[in-house]
């Protein structure tokens, strides 16, 4: 007889998925609002530079970035944060990292 899989994590994932985060703790893409580039030119600079967002997705974030200031890209490792920020500076958008 099958059972349910459980909600929780095992232990053993647990311990792993904080081990992880200390050995590579987790760092936030932070896209900046601009008034020189246009939305379109964000949305394709975004998916461009994040292959894992949609269109869909890139337009969200680039809405927020222009509402609100500033919106968060994805959160990863530093390494790869640092990445993404240097790639969509080549668009000519101001993005930023910060710790998660």
């Amino acid at each position: 007889m099958r059972g349910d899989a459980p909600s929780q994590p095992t232990p053993d994932i647990q311990v792993f998925e904080e081990t992880l985060k200390q050995l590579l703790p987790p760092f936030r893409v932070i896209l900046h609002n601009d008034d020189v580039n246009s939305m379109d030119h964000v949305v394709q600079a975004l998916m461009k530079t994040v292959l894992s967002l949609s269109e869909d997705d890139a337009t969200i974030i680039m809405a927020e970035a222009h509402t609100k200031g500033q919106a968060s890209v994805i959160t990863c490792p530093k390494e790869p944060a640092e990445h993404y920020r240097d790639g969509l500076e080549t668009f000519g958008l101001t993005a930023t990292i910060e710790p998660a």
